[in-house]
């Protein structure tokens, strides 16, 4: 991804061809392992103080020294996304996969897809006081992320203002995890609204007034209108080898049903070992037999079998109704990534569902191979 003696706009042109080659994944977001595992707060790394989307430089350097298996040879161009004197920063991700999937009764589906293609722009009108930031994507339909004006020092504190990813529980990489899928707040459903933050040594608090975007679910679904409003707030402790988190939030809408979500998540780092937990409690108004609380559950651990490769394994529970008896669903995955050089990540994987007998979709068998390019 070196083109030295290159004009930009080619170099640029040519890195996106390259990126666009890459199998990458569908879920390939941002890693709150790698955090623990390093002891960072999600700030070093991405522009965004609540994670994902464009990286800072230090998440640059990083990617090409610590990340990946092999680093740059000595003296190679680095690539930092700073441009026009640090004013500009520009980044991207291209993800596509290829996957297959076995469902009981019904014809097994293989197939390659490309998932996502994102360009990432950060404007620092004012450096550390005034920013303007945007999420495209411009692939395989052009949607706006994020895009949203921030206001203060975001190691600080912050004001945002604008469409944006809200923040509640860990942000994983998987956005089908049954505690990002149930709550409805992950990387596919940004909100518009406003956001304030508060940054300490220890400690990160946000607090959101939002619209509500019709991420709910169950009774939500095909409901039609809007919601009222959604207000959102996550508080953290941060130490160098775990964390803890809670959040909270409450979603106002006539048309849907109230909405009222609780979550509690933790990390830990053990050596070459890091477990993730979060378990959450979903309380959905607007059914006609009254109030459904959901229970999604997450367990995860990540082994660093050697730098560049890394062993995920996971396990989900899901309790859709707490008033309904043998409707709990569950599911496991072991996914190995290999980043064997910056700016390239390799995965392979295997997730098993199991749920009630009669639903075809709850057990089914997904293998996949995935790779992610980024910049």
């Amino acid at each position: 991804m070196r083109t030295a003696g290159v004009p930009g706009y080619l170099r640029l042109a040519w890195l996106a061809v390259m990126l666009s080659s890459a199998l990458v994944s569908r879920v390939a977001f941002a890693e709150p392992y790698l955090a623990l595992r390093q002891g960072y707060k999600c700030e070093t790394c991405h522009v965004n103080p609540t994670g994902g989307g464009l990286r800072t430089s230090f998440g640059d350097v990083f990617a090409e020294n610590l990340l990946a298996g092999k680093a740059l040879p000595a003296g190679a161009p680095v690539w930092t996304g700073q441009l026009l004197q640090n004013i500009l920063r520009l980044g991207g991700d291209v993800r596509s996969d290829w996957s297959r999937t076995a469902t009981p009764h019904a014809s097994t589906v293989q197939q390659f897809s490309l998932e996502q293609a994102r360009i990432y722009t950060d404007i620092s009108v004012i450096p550390n006081v005034l920013g303007v930031y945007v999420d495209e994507q411009i692939a395989p339909g052009t949607q706006t992320m994020e895009a949203y004006l921030r206001y203060g020092n975001t190691s600080r504190w912050y004001l945002k203002a604008g469409r944006f990813y809200l923040p509640f529980g860990w942000r994983l990489q998987d956005q089908t995890a049954f505690v990002r899928e149930v709550t409805g707040v992950n990387m596919s459903t940004p909100d518009t609204g406003v956001e304030f933050g508060l940054e300490r040594e220890h400690w990160e608090w946000q607090v959101d007034v939002s619209n509500g975007a019709a991420n709910q679910s169950g009774a939500a679904q095909g409901a039609g209108g809007s919601s009222g409003y959604m207000a959102t707030t996550q508080l953290i402790y941060v130490r160098n080898a775990w964390r803890v988190g809670t959040a909270g939030s409450y979603t106002h809408s006539s048309v849907a049903g109230n909405r009222e979500m609780d979550g509690l998540f933790a990390g830990l780092r053990t050596g070459p070992l890091v477990w993730l937990g979060e378990a959450d409690v979903v309380r959905q108004a607007g059914y006609s037999d009254g109030t459904h609380t959901m229970v999604p559950v997450l367990g995860e651990v990540d082994w660093l079998l050697h730098k560049g490769n890394n062993l995920k394994l996971t396990y989900e529970f899901y309790d859709p109704n707490d008033h309904i008896g043998h409707d709990q669903q569950t599911r496991w995955s072991a996914v190995y990534e290999l980043t064997p050089i910056p700016f390239l990540q390799i995965r392979a994987g295997f997730r098993r569902g199991q749920g009630i007998p009669q639903s075809n979709v709850q057990n089914r068998t997904l293998f996949f191979v995935q790779a992610h390019g980024f910049f």
